[in-house]
């Protein structure tokens, strides 16, 4: 009997197709396989990354961030696996990551130095340190939904989905502390041109009437 890339016979495969008798651990597709194997891998070159740049961190602050953050991810890419390999529900569900920065943003733009690639790793700074982990979680948030919107099994697609408002929670708790010290600037519109686009939007209201697409 001939055998599929996947491992399974035609009339395997077949029956499967009429029946949806899949077990938990192969009810994954393709595109599936690929996309949260990179999300994976993705969380793992953060994990990674986080551990190598924290000995080089000069503020309390940052390393209790990267600290927090690395706790929580590293159970959370646990998670994934375990409901990645099993197909089934993880040992227990996806969590929600709490912040400690407040929610304000210093706006407008100060003279600064240029930026430039380090020369050599004595460099290193909390704002360059602050910049990785920025871009890590921002990069998680990216691949996870979209490994979250090719997933067929729906464990695996609901643990992706609700791991990718923590990943915008660190990624804005971050930028919160970049901004905090002049790492990150945030400039603004005027306030005219800002008003225009704000209301450049207007509520729908009422009930829509359907097209009629009765067939003639």
């Amino acid at each position: 009997m001939t055998q599929n890339p996947f491992g399974q016979s035609h009339n395997q495969t077949n029956q499967n197709m009429h029946t949806g008798a899949v077990p938990p651990q192969m009810n994954h597709g393709g595109h599936e396989l690929f996309d949260v194997h990179e999300a994976l891998s993705g969380t793992v070159a953060a994990l990674n990354q986080a551990m190598l740049l924290r000995p080089h961190v000069q503020d309390p602050e940052l390393l209790d961030i990267l600290d927090r953050q690395y706790r929580f991810t590293l159970d959370e890419y646990n998670i994934t696996v375990e409901a990645f390999k099993t197909g089934q529900d993880p040992s227990h569900p996806t969590g929600s990551y709490k912040m400690k920065q407040g929610n304000d943003f210093v706006y407008g733009l100060k003279p600064s130095q240029p930026k430039k690639p380090m020369q050599s790793v004595s460099e290193i700074t909390d704002e360059i340190i602050s910049g990785f982990l920025l871009g890590s979680a921002k990069a998680g948030a990216s691949m996870k939904t979209m490994a979250a919107t090719e997933t067929c099994n729906p464990v695996v697609r609901r643990v992706l989905a609700d791991s990718v408002p923590n990943c915008i929670e660190m990624a804005y708790e971050l930028s919160i502390y970049q901004n905090k010290h002049h790492y990150y600037q945030v400039p603004q519109l005027a306030q005219q041109d800002m008003q225009q686009l704000l209301n450049s939007f207007a509520s729908s209201t009422g009930q829509p009437g359907m097209p009629n697409n009765t067939l003639q």
